[in-house]
């Protein structure tokens, strides 16, 4: 049976974005792991028996980014199934969109995460090294510019 695992991909806007766009204001959330390869990816994973995809989201944005539920909104319309094998064993994990009520809200890493960086698309996607994170994180820009 494959690994699940669920997450959210947690932006935020700038408000000092002095251009035109909306979305040019537009930072992402990575965290940086303090295991193995030490990759960025957003906070994610493993559900809990007893427990749905999207509490599991939640609880391990709270446990690895120190965010409570109530400081972010969960964007309606947006949600991304990853399949990809990990140590030859197929992992699923499932993304929703969520974004920060207050941008100045302080990030408090596990001890799972040794760093974090909010990041414009075009580095985010060079610090994500996974392609599929990489394209998820292009699409995620796009739904936003699509709803702008």
């Amino acid at each position: 049976m494959a690994v699940r695992a669920c997450g959210l991909i947690i932006y935020r806007r700038l408000q000092s974005a002095q251009s035109s766009k909306v979305t040019d204001g537009i930072e992402y959330l990575l965290l940086q792991t303090s295991y193995g390869t030490h990759h960025w990816t957003p906070p994610k994973g493993h559900v809990d028996p007893g427990e749905d995809d999207l509490q599991t989201a939640f609880r391990e944005t709270q446990e690895e980014a120190g965010l409570q539920a109530s400081q972010l909104t969960l964007i309606e319309g947006y949600k991304k199934e990853l399949h990809y094998p990990v140590h030859g064993k197929p992992k699923t994990v499932i993304y929703w969109l969520a974004e920060m009520k207050d941008c100045n809200t302080e990030i408090k890493l596990s001890e799972e995460h040794q760093a974090f960086q909010w990041l414009k698309l075009e580095d985010a996607c060079k610090f994500a090294e996974y392609e599929d994170m990489q394209a998820t994180l292009k699409e995620v820009h796009q739904f936003l510019c699509s709803k702008e």
